[in-house]
């Protein structure tokens, strides 16, 4: 046990099997290289087998078709693997623009893989870990899960209802030794931004960024983490600040960039992706 520091079992990455949803691509793909670097036993899970596949191929891990939606397919993979040290929530999806031209179909997909897809991964993989009497989840929300950004309406709700997820099923799995991280990344060079205006005031960071803030976890076990770290207490300065300060900060750094992407026929592409979800 620490004094100062966190009281959690601690977790030998050498020794760790690592589940990583939405692993293929991005976020997840350059958490799973990290990982297997530290000499982790790794397992990437993707709806999108043949990126999972060949994101798994590239560092010697193995892939599984998930999607975080169906519990039943959390089920078959946590019984195929036999445990989990390491759950890495990272699947999740952000259309973008107006809120009352997004289609019900699309809200009710982002709310599905990026809140009941963290529940699901959850309630499928923590049990073993308290049996087990150790583990870690990392639950990847994002920065908008604490500040609100016109056009992205229900990916913020999203978010927000991330954070909030985290924080109580950290207390909950506190005494049984198992900890619960939430990271929150500002705007990711990833697919989820493409065609969107990033940088000009926007601080943006790499899939590498967020990997690592990840993997740190497993260590600090830290409750929430920000990405970058200074932007940790942003939520608290916007709160206190009067509105009409808050809304010259956001004219000035164009707050309301996700209602009129960069590049549309770009953004376009990915919202097709995003509603092509819905169908499955």
């Amino acid at each position: 046990m620490r004094i100062l520091g966190h009281a959690y079992p601690a977790i030998d990455l050498k020794h760790a099997r690592v589940l990583i949803t939405g692993g293929g691509r991005g976020i997840g793909q350059s958490t799973a290289r990290l990982f297997a670097d530290r000499g982790a036993d790794v397992v990437i899970a993707d709806v999108d087998t043949a990126a999972g596949q060949a994101a798994a191929a590239e560092i010697g891990a193995r892939a599984y078709e998930l999607d975080v939606r169906a519990r039943d397919q959390w089920d078959k993979v946590v019984a195929d693997l036999g445990g989990v040290d390491i759950l890495v929530n990272n699947a999740g999806v952000m259309p973008a623009g107006p809120f009352l031209e997004e289609s019900d179909s699309v809200g009710h997909a982002t709310m599905d893989i990026n809140v009941w897809g963290l529940i699901h991964g959850m309630r499928a993989v923590v049990p073993g870990m308290i049996e087990r009497g150790h583990g870690h989840v990392v639950n990847v929300a994002s920065l908008a899960g604490k500040i609100p950004l016109p056009g992205l309406a229900v990916y913020n709700a999203s978010k927000f209802a991330a954070v909030g997820l985290s924080a109580a099923t950290r207390l909950e799995f506190a005494e049984h030794g198992v900890s619960v991280s939430a990271v929150l990344p500002s705007a990711v060079r990833t697919r989820l931004s493409s065609g969107m205006a990033l940088g000009k005031g926007l601080p943006t960071v790499d899939p590498e960024d967020v990997a690592a803030a990840i993997v740190a976890t497993c260590e600090t076990r830290k409750a929430e983490v920000a990405v970058p770290n200074y932007l940790a207490p942003i939520d608290v300065a916007l709160a206190a600040a009067p509105e009409r300060a808050v809304r010259l900060v956001r004219r000035l750094f164009d707050g309301n960039r996700a209602l009129h992407p960069a590049d549309v026929e770009t953004r376009a592409k990915y919202e097709e992706q995003v509603r092509s979800i819905t169908e499955k």
